[in-house]
C-alpha cells in the first residue's frame, strides 16, 4: 500500500460532475472550498493485498451476521438502545424473515496500513454513502490515467446483479420507489439514491422517484402513498431506521411494515434487521463473541475498562455518522462524562501517509465483497471534511 502524488487532470471538476459526483468540493469551516474528490494523489495496492482484504471483509460480514443472530436470540436490543418493544419485535421478525427481504449493500470502515491485519472501525449497513465516487468516477479516472490497470471495484456489476437476483422478493405489479431526504443540501444523498435507482433499472425493475418529505399517509386506506395518491408498496430509502421508527409517522411505519410474507403494506429497503449492524454496539458484541480476533479492536459498552490506562480509547455514540460525537482519549487522560450510550473502542490511530490520515471503505453488495473507497482526513476522526482519493492495483 503506497500513496503517490500525481497532477490532476485538466477540467477534473467538470469531468467528475458529469459522472454523477455533483459535490466535488467541500466548504471548510473558514468558508473556503477545497476538493472532496482529490486526484492530486492516489493509492496503490498489490493484488495480494486486495485479495487478502476481500477475504477479511467477507469474514467480517459473516461474523456480523452471527452477532445479529446472537442479539436476536438473546434479546439484547437494549444494548443497542432499542427500548421500544414494538421496534424490537419488527427488527427480530425482519431478521427471522431475512431470506424474504431484499438487502442490497453496506460499507465496512477499516484501519489498514499495508503492514498488519486490517482492523474493523465500524459497519454502516443501513445508509452508507460515498458509493457514487467509489463505483463510477474512480473507475473512469483509472481508465483515463492508467489504461489497462485494475481496481478493486466491481460495484456496478454486483449492484445490478443484486437487484436482479432479488427481484422476485419485491411486490409484483408495482414500482420500487427510491427516496432520499430533500433536506440534503450537498446532493450526496440525492446522487446516491439516483445511482442505485439506475442500477435497479438496468436490472429490469420498474422504478419511481420520491423524496421522504413527499411520502404521504392516506388515513382512508391506511397506506403510504406518493404525491399522486398511488400506494407505495416497496421503497428503497436513504433514511436511517432510527429516524423512520421515531419520527411523526413511526406508528404508521410499524403498523404497515411488510416484513416478508406479504402480510404488511410497505416493504422498506434496507430491511429493519439492518438496525442490528449499523449500531456501534455491534463492535462490543463482536469482541464478546470473537475475543482477540486479529481484525477486531477491543470494544466495550460499560466503559473503556483497561483501555483508559493502556492504549487509550475512542468513545463512539451508538448511532451517528460522519464522525459526529466521536471523541478520542489518550491513555491516562481524564474521561469526560458522556450523556449518551457509547461504544468504547481501543484507540488505533489511523495510519498517516504524507501527513494524511486514511481509512478504507470496503463495500459489500448482497453479502459479497465488491469494492474499495478511500477517504483521507487531516485529523484522527474521519468527518464531513474528509477527502476521497482513487486507487489502483499494481
Amino acid at each position: 500500500m503506497e500513496r503517490r502524488t500525481i497532477e490532476p487532470r485538466p477540467g477534473w471538476q467538470q469531468t467528475v460532475e458529469e459522472q454523477g459526483l455533483i459535490y466535488p468540493l467541500t466548504r471548510q469551516p473558514d468558508g473556503s472550498l477545497r476538493p472532496y474528490w482529490d486526484e492530486s494523489a492516489y493509492y496503490v495496492f498489490t493484488l495480494d493485498e486486495v485479495e487478502a482484504l476481500e477475504e477479511v471483509v467477507e469474514a467480517l460480514h459473516r461474523m456480523c451476521l452471527a452477532a445479529a443472530e446472537h442479539i436476536v436470540a438473546e434479546g439484547r436490543f437494549a444494548d443497542l438502545g432499542i427500548t421500544d418493544p414494538r421496534v424490537a419485535h419488527v427488527v427480530a421478525e425482519a431478521w427471522r424473515r431475512r431470506a424474504e427481504l431484499p438487502s442490497v449493500y453496506g460499507r465496512f470502515d477499516l484501519r489498514y496500513d499495508g503492514t498488519g491485519p486490517a482492523k474493523l472501525l465500524e459497519y454502516n449497513a443501513d445508509t452508507p454513502t460515498s458509493l457514487v465516487e467509489a463505483a463510477s468516477p474512480q473507475w473512469f479516472w483509472m481508465e483515463e490515467r492508467f489504461p489497462g490497470a485494475d481496481q478493486w471495484n466491481s460495484l456496478h456489476e454486483r449492484l445490478v446483479a443484486a437487484w436482479k437476483s432479488q427481484a422476485a422478493l419485491l411486490p409484483p405489479g408495482s414500482p420500487l420507489y427510491f427516496a432520499h431526504s430533500s433536506e440534503d443540501e450537498l446532493g450526496e444523498d440525492l446522487m446516491t439514491v439516483a445511482y442505485l435507482k439506475e442500477t435497479a433499472e438496468q436490472a429490469g425493475l420498474d422504478t419511481e422517484w420520491i423524496s421522504m418529505e413527499e411520502i404521504g399517509w392516506d388515513p382512508l386506506s391506511g397506506r403510504f402513498v406518493d404525491n399522486h395518491l398511488r400506494f407505495i408498496r416497496s421503497c428503497f430509502k436513504l433514511y436511517p431506521w432510527e429516524w423512520l421508527t421515531t419520527d411523526a409517522f413511526a406508528g404508521h411505519v410499524l403498523d404497515t411494515l411488510d416484513n416478508g410474507g406479504g402480510t404488511g403494506s410497505t416493504l422498506w429497503i434496507e430491511p429493519a434487521w439492518k438496525m442490528l449492524l449499523s449500531n456501534k454496539a455491534l463492535l462490543a458484541i463482536l469482541w464478546e463473541l470473537y475475543p482477540g480476533h486479529p481484525n477486531l479492536l477491543p470494544s466495550y459498552l460499560d466503559g473503556p475498562r483497561e483501555l483508559a490506562t493502556t492504549t487509550g480509547y475512542v468513545a463512539k455514540p451508538l448511532l451517528g455518522r460522519e464522525g459526529a460525537g466521536v471523541t478520542v482519549h489518550d491513555p491516562g487522560a481524564p474521561a469526560a462524562p458522556r450523556d449518551e450510550p457509547c461504544c468504547y473502542q481501543q484507540l488505533a490511530p489511523l495510519p498517516a501517509f504524507d501527513g494524511n490520515h486514511v481509512v478504507l471503505g470496503a463495500w459489500v453488495v448482497h453479502g459479497e465483497s465488491a469494492g474499495l473507497g478511500i477517504r483521507e482526513s487531516s485529523g484522527l476522526i474521519t468527518d464531513e471534511y474528509a477527502r476521497f482519493l482513487p486507487h489502483v492495483i499494481r
